[in-house]
């Protein structure tokens, strides 16, 4: 998630607008078509032939039908191997794994009766830290997607799973490339993409999905043994905080994006001691609000709050009116900054997002808000008990 909402969008945008104009195409998971890839390659192993099509029972329980993209049976009597592809389509949700394709292969376990094996082929992720509720070791693929890869295939497979066990591998040819557009390094899962879904269905934009992460990248810190967490709004951010934090492990700086909520609830549960956030003026105002979710779709910026903070640090009476009527906070920002009002307004700031934080989710930790402009260039740092 980008910083580019950090400087707070238009009062005009309202709930709902820019998600209609996005589009609303549903997509599938990396899970739903690695379950689809391995019925189509189990039918195949069955019959001698791949189909060209498969229906496919989602985690949800629906059904879809998706197209076999490429197929190919190798080997003769036990020593036959089924591959299926299923290309992943993501609907309208900016994916990383869009278009990937995923791949089943399938081969028999004489005589071990009713198993299937699942294994991660080349491009999905081997997992390296605890923390993802994954065996360390083995693949990025979470309970969800392989309790569905394996329903699908029991689906087709019953008559032979009373007699022998199946292997099924997957694989993602260029998954080792996704993986670097996402965190999965940070998290301990190298070399691929994490095979994921819980539902099945990739809703555009999904919240569920990013909130998801939010809460899993604490787990796997707290995991590490890390004493610090470090919540940031987006890439500048976390960029600005790495820079400030430099004897921080990478594993202790979380992309909240707009989840705060999901965020401070997960470092309090998890009992991290110290509680960093990297924000711009935007989102630093949104969190002075007590707002759970900071997107512009579900609050627009105080301004009253804006226009007070810039009095109480001397602005004049007419900036500050011009400040209460303005659409952004970045407009207060930068009229501030001509007055050398600059540290002071984000210190004001600062001290009312501490006290917000603090009394919508109360616990032991000690928080720090660091602040930067919006090329990323440290403003101030305020530490908890300098708010009060």
């Amino acid at each position: 998630m980008s910083d580019s909402s950090d400087a707070s969008a238009p009062a005009k945008v309202r709930k709902g607008d820019g998600r209609r104009e996005r589009g609303n195409r549903t997509g599938f998971t990396t899970g739903t078509c690695s379950a689809a890839a391995a019925r189509a390659a189990t039918l195949g192993l069955l019959l001698g032939e791949v189909p060209a099509s498969v229906v496919c029972r989602l985690a949800n329980g629906s059904e879809a039908t998706f197209a076999v993209h490429e197929s190919r049976i190798e080997g003769e009597g036990e020593a036959r191997i089924a591959h299926a592809v299923i290309v992943k389509d993501a609907g309208d949700d900016p994916d990383a794994t869009h278009g990937a394709h995923m791949t089943a292969a399938v081969r028999l376990l004489p005589h071990r009766v009713g198993e299937i094996v699942l294994k991660g082929g080349f491009g999905v992720g081997l997992v390296t830290k605890d923390g993802l509720g994954l065996e360390v070791g083995g693949p990025a693929i979470n309970p969800v997607p392989q309790r569905n890869i394996r329903d699908n295939v029991r689906a087709v497979a019953d008559e032979m799973l009373a007699v022998d066990g199946l292997e099924v591998t997957i694989s993602v040819p260029g998954g080792d490339e996704m993986a670097k557009k996402t965190l999965n390094a940070r998290l301990g899962i190298l070399g691929g993409i994490s095979i994921l879904g819980t539902t099945g269905i990739v809703r555009p934009y999904s919240t569920a999905a990013f909130r998801a992460s939010v809460v899993q990248a604490v787990d796997v810190a707290a995991k590490q043994g890390q004493t610090s967490v470090v919540f940031t709004t987006g890439g500048r951010t976390e960029k600005f905080a790495m820079r400030q934090l430099p004897d921080l492990d990478e594993s202790c700086f979380v992309q909240m994006g707009d989840f705060v909520k999901a965020a401070f609830q997960s470092a309090v549960k998890r009992d991290f001691p110290k509680v960093y956030v990297g924000a711009m003026v935007g989102k630093l105002t949104k969190m002075c609000q007590g707002l759970a979710v900071t997107h512009a779709w579900k609050a627009e910026i105080d301004r009253d709050l804006l226009a007070e903070s810039a009095r109480e640090v001397g602005a004049p009476a007419d900036l500050v009116e011009e400040i209460r009527a303005a659409e952004t906070a970045r407009f207060a920002a930068e009229r501030l900054a001509g007055l050398g009002l600059t540290v002071a307004f984000h210190r004001a700031l600062a001290s009312k997002a501490i006290r917000s934080l603090k009394a919508c989710y109360p616990g032991p930790y000690h928080l720090t808000i660091l602040v930067c402009d919006f090329e990323g260039q440290f403003i101030c740092r305020l530490e908890e008990d300098e708010a009060y």
